[in-house]
């Protein structure tokens, strides 16, 4: 979920002798956006080297509870040691932009704010079914040439850094607020990997172009931007309604407003999103839950939680912490 800022990747040598495929991904990408996906880029798994970046956020204790991202440091950091046989790193970009600006439900402070991916279906269930059959279709493609891939499929559950990844193959760039921004997505976009033994062309690393602006940095209403490129997860209100247990501190308490499931400020304030496009995705679509009222969520009991966001990202917090919010 959290990935330290690494706008620049740090490029190993190669460690294969065969000549890159660009034949190959240039039909992988064409099926790719038949198949819906917004989206296609390629990097290697050794273009990514976050050691130091995240050895220091997890010295200072910025990642609060979250003490998955200290276990297995080693392959979080080099991607290129979760798989050492992998030759490619596909990631894609799945567009879930809003028919609305998220911050106008900011301003009914009678009823829940939920964060805009967290709306609709679970994007994990969504997405990997895609992935599946995306991969499916590369290892048939490398198996009528004699030369069959192996592949592994990744949807932000694994211990890969998946916005790093994804700026090394230059489909973004980590903005101030740490979060991928895309000339062409803007903020709204969900990142699925797959891992792959096959040699395809890698693309080149996007380049920064926040420029001077620091408006994702000055609207967070908890300050939980240290400096820019830091995020402090401990004041991230995504962190303290969706991964935090136990109870808020004090001081941040008031300032969580109507946001019950996760915060999009950061996200919904950057220039960048005039580029975003309305997601073509149905099942990405609003349900009643986006916009209740806070009296209605909070009288939930269990059974009746479980029933409403059955196939929502939010049921993975369960009902205590979802009334907590």
């Amino acid at each position: 979920m959290w990935s330290p800022a690494f706008p620049r990747p740090i490029t190993m040598p190669t460690l294969t002798s065969k000549d890159p495929d660009t034949a190959l991904k240039t039909r992988l990408s064409k099926y790719a956006i038949a198949q819906g996906w917004s989206a296609l880029r390629v990097c290697k798994p050794w273009d990514v080297n976050i050691a130091a970046q995240l050895e220091a956020f997890l010295t200072k204790e910025y990642h609060g509870q979250m003490t998955w991202l200290a276990n297995r440091q080693k392959w979080r950091s080099r991607p290129h040691t979760l798989w050492p046989q992998a030759r490619s790193v596909i990631v894609l970009a799945d567009n879930y932009g809003p028919e609305r600006d998220p911050l106008e439900g900011l301003q009914h402070p009678s009823k829940g704010n939920i964060s805009v991916y967290a709306r609709g279906r679970d994007y994990h269930d969504v997405m990997k079914k895609r992935l599946k059959a995306l991969a499916r279709w590369l290892v048939d493609e490398t198996a009528q040439k004699g030369d069959r891939a192996d592949v592994k499929v990744f949807v932000d559950t694994a211990p890969v850094p998946e916005k790093p990844l994804a700026a090394a193959a230059g489909l973004g760039w980590q903005g101030k607020h740490t979060n991928l921004v895309s000339r062409d997505l803007g903020s709204w976009f969900f990142l699925g990997l797959i891992f792959t033994t096959a040699e395809l062309a890698a693309d080149s690393p996007h380049e920064d172009i926040c420029g001077s602006c620091t408006k994702c940095l000055e609207i967070c209403p908890t300050d939980a931007f240290p400096a820019p490129y830091q995020l402090d997860a401990r004041r991230c209100i995504s962190y303290l309604t969706i991964e935090h247990d136990g109870p808020v501190n004090e001081e941040l308490r008031p300032l969580l407003g109507n946001r019950i499931y996760g915060c999009d400020d950061c996200l919904a304030v950057c220039p960048w999103n005039k580029f975003a496009r309305t997601s073509q995705e149905l099942k990405y679509s609003p349900d009643a839950s986006a916009t209740a009222p806070l009296e209605d969520l909070g009288s939930l009991d269990d059974a009746a939680f479980r029933t409403r966001f059955a196939g929502s990202a939010i049921k993975r917090i369960k009902r205590a912490r979802f009334v907590r919010n």
